[in-house]
């Protein structure tokens, strides 16, 4: 499949988007009070979304932690397009508005793994796409989610 991924400015066409991929994935995005707290949160952040011909097929968005270091925000990818190279060739484009931001290092926050069969998928993924894991925070959400902290060099 050929994705096509363009950076979204609309802050409407970010919640739209938003939603219909993380109310799509309620494996992951199963908590109504945080998934709207991604949607909202998005909206004045750089926002970056895949399409397979006129559909949506997932998005991602990056937050600044420090002045050398970007975040994924928060990433979906609608189920049917699950291990199709969307995530993948998201991701590669998020590096390069990373790396044209400024940013040197990008990290991401997840559960870690062994909890739940789904973050043991999106910890695999991050894996393959080059995050090392940094370190985990036992009770920073809960402790039932300990957050897995993963890191990337992205370059000068």
């Amino acid at each position: 499949m050929k994705f096509t991924v363009k950076e979204i400015k609309d802050k409407e066409e970010k919640e739209k988007i938003s939603k219909e991929i993380l109310y799509d994935l309620p494996e992951w995005f199963g908590m109504p009070e945080s998934t709207e707290e991604y949607v909202t949160d998005s909206q004045d952040k750089p926002f970056l979304a895949s399409f397979y011909q006129d559909e949506i097929v997932g998005f991602i968005v990056l937050n600044t932690t420090s002045p050398d270091c970007a975040d994924i925000f928060v990433m979906g990818i609608k189920k049917k397009f699950h291990r199709q190279g969307a995530a993948t060739q998201l991701n590669e484009e998020y590096e390069k508005l990373a790396k044209k931001l400024g940013y040197i290092y990008s990290q991401v926050k997840t559960v870690q793994s062994g909890h739940y069969k789904e973050y043991d998928i999106t910890n695999s993924f991050y894996t393959s796409v080059g995050y090392k894991e940094l370190e985990v925070f036992p009770t920073l959400w809960d402790e039932w989610n300990p957050c897995q902290i993963y890191i990337k060099y992205l370059g000068n």
